[in-house]
């Protein structure tokens, strides 16, 4: 059995390579090699144009994959797996993504050809809960805002919440989307005193301390709403111009998630007009921000350039993940991270 793992500049080959160690075990002969990149600014804008206009808009080299035909399993981080190369990969029965998200991969078609495709959930969990919690304080305390003026030699008092600076203790808050993220973030804001509401439909128990509750009532009843949720055609907008204005005046919101989850049209207008104290927002709709960007322009909203699950540890722990998901599924273990329904047909 041959598996061809694909790294990139966030995850070089060698990276990948130790990685993977273990599945010689099994069966399993690894090839490895890496999607270059001049820089991490080049990997960022193709897999955007990827996350935007689907994996069969950027073409491989074809050193990378003119033998995939001989591979039975893929392993890929942000490197595109299209119809086309799917075609080609003639003995592929499961592809495997090193993140949550598979947008770089066409999985309605792998479905099709009855190849399954497989995520790494939870995989930078941890390093986006603890850029949110950075967010939330940054925001609510004006840290960015006085770190930026005390760069340009001003000793900055007044901010646009200076009346009513908050603390976290006795708040409350929402969490929009209670998978591994989410439960992160509530434990955190939980140890800073926060009482946690929290919106999924597909969450049937909470964890102790949170209250499960429908999205107007976590809108209208938080102090800071954080969104975690998944984009999927169904949540696109799922905090649209109506759950904005049913926020309270003082609360913030924090996006670390997609920016597909928020009407960021509505937003804007909202802090343009103060309906809301402020956000603190990581994903936009156009990225990198234009210079004419309303964003750029607002004081009371912290922005940061799409950097909430980029960690040294997140990367490098990713394809140890999926190794250990590789061995369940060799050991005959059935609950595996499927997200195309297409049971693996691989044996040891």
């Amino acid at each position: 059995m041959k598996l061809l793992a694909v790294g990139d500049t966030f995850i070089p080959r060698d990276v990948m390579a130790e990685g993977l160690k273990g599945l010689e075990e099994y069966n399993v002969q690894v090839e490895s090699r890496e999607w270059e990149h001049e820089n991490l600014e080049m990997l960022q804008k193709d897999n955007l144009i990827v996350e935007q206009q689907g994996p069969g808009i950027i073409d491989l080299p074809g050193k990378l994959i003119n033998d995939i035909a001989d591979y039975d399993i893929l392993v890929v981080q942000f490197m595109p797996v299209s119809k086309k190369l799917i075609d080609k990969a003639k003995n592929l029965k499961l592809i495997c993504v090193l993140r949550g998200g598979t947008e770089n991969v066409a999985c309605d078609y792998a479905t099709s050809k009855g190849i399954s495709v497989m995520n790494t959930p939870g995989r930078n969990a941890r390093a986006v809960a603890e850029f949110t919690m950075g967010m939330v304080l940054s925001e609510i305390r004006n840290i960015a805002r006085a770190h930026a003026a005390m760069k340009q030699g001003i000793w900055r008092k007044d901010f646009p919440n200076s009346s009513a600076v908050p603390e976290l203790n006795g708040k409350t808050a929402g969490i929009v989307g209670l998978g591994a993220i989410g439960r992160l973030v509530a434990g955190y804001l939980q140890a800073f005193g926060c009482k946690i509401l929290a919106y999924d439909p597909f969450v049937k128990k909470a964890p102790d301390g949170v209250e499960l509750v429908d999205l107007k009532n976590l809108c209208k009843n938080s102090d800071l709403i954080c969104v975690h949720a998944r984009l999927t055609n169904d949540t696109y907008h799922l905090i649209g111009k109506e759950e904005i204005e049913c926020m309270k005046p003082t609360s913030i919101l924090v996006n670390t998630s997609r920016s597909g989850l928020v009407d960021e049209s509505s937003l804007k207008e909202a802090l343009t007009k103060k309906r809301i104290a402020g956000a603190a927002i990581d994903v936009f709709d156009n990225e990198p921000l234009p210079k004419s960007d309303a964003f750029l322009k607002l004081d009371n909203v912290t922005i940061t350039s799409h950097m909430a699950g980029t960690t040294k540890d997140a990367f490098t722990n990713s394809p140890k993940l999926m190794r250990d998901i590789l061995v369940k599924m060799l050991s005959g273990e059935e609950r595996l991270p499927v997200i195309n329904g297409v049971k693996p047909n691989i044996k040891r």
